[in-house]
């Protein structure tokens, strides 16, 4: 695990580029020129609303169908293995699915909505919803890992609380809200930061889905690391940008386990 950090860390020290195979020494040169990159800062920001986007929609479904789960009586490990299918299809595979569903006009929603006479929006092609589709995208393969996490976490709530609040007359959401929550507050912040780091490596299904476009509307960080590397060949600038990608996901995680631990004596 050291050995190609330590070799990506010194090659963002590089100018490498691949076509010509030129090595030249240049400090943080590479991290000054991205800096002052105004794609990288657009990139940044779209990279962010769109795995914000994504992880708080699985995080809400999530919650919703994993205590929609918890209050069954039949059928709960039948539905849970349903449920769980999307997360276990190769990502690319789902990507090529979900391409022929909201590909522009022959696509499966597209056909649908113009046999119900209403004229589709181009899902892929208009920026606004290609965005829109990337996020769905990434709901509809990740909120089962979502849902199976918070299951095990409301089962593990106690239930002498649940049945003390029921006793003083809490309903179904203040129940949620107020005994279970706050219970697995730990996993959640657990499930979260996995999510958004992995959230953050967004790459196969846009790459499949829109490569980045149109235009540059779904590039996210490491789609233009990619461009980076292997179609512009700059090897070095592609490593400086994985380097400041892993240092702002560390901070991203690191602040929001701090606000949300709020630690006092070292527990939560």
């Amino acid at each position: 695990m050291l050995f190609p950090l330590g070799y990506a860390l010194w090659l963002s020290l590089l100018n490498y580029d691949l076509g010509s195979g030129s090595q030249e020494f240049i400090g943080l040169g590479n991290y000054r020129e991205l800096l002052n990159d105004a794609r990288l800062w657009a990139t940044l920001l779209r990279t962010v609303g769109i795995v914000l986007s994504a992880v708080g929609l699985e995080f809400c479904l999530g919650l919703l169908i994993a205590y929609g789960l918890y209050r069954l009586t039949f059928g709960v490990r039948a539905l849970n293995l349903l449920l769980f299918l999307p997360n276990i299809v190769t990502p690319v595979v789902a990507a090529l699915f979900l391409r022929w569903i909201f590909i522009g006009r022959w696509g499966l929603v597209s056909g649908l909505l113009i046999g119900w006479g209403i004229f589709p929006p181009d899902f892929l092609g208009d920026p606004a919803w290609a965005r829109v589709t990337v996020v769905l995208a990434d709901a509809w393969q990740f909120t089962p890992f979502m849902i199976l996490v918070l299951y095990a976490g409301l089962n593990t709530v106690d239930q002498s609380q649940i049945e003390a609040a029921q006793i003083d007359g809490a309903g179904v959401w203040m129940l949620l809200f107020r005994i279970m929550l706050p219970a697995i507050r730990p996993l959640i912040v657990f499930v979260l930061a996995i999510r958004l780091m992995d959230a953050f490596r967004f790459f196969d299904t846009i790459y499949v889905l829109t490569g980045g476009g149109p235009g540059t509307a779904t590039e996210t960080i490491t789609l233009y690391t990619y461009a980076l590397a292997f179609r512009l060949l700059q090897v070095g600038k592609a490593c400086a940008l994985g380097v400041l990608t892993l240092l702002f996901v560390a901070v991203l995680v690191a602040t929001m386990i701090r606000i949300v631990y709020r630690r006092e004596k070292g527990a939560f």
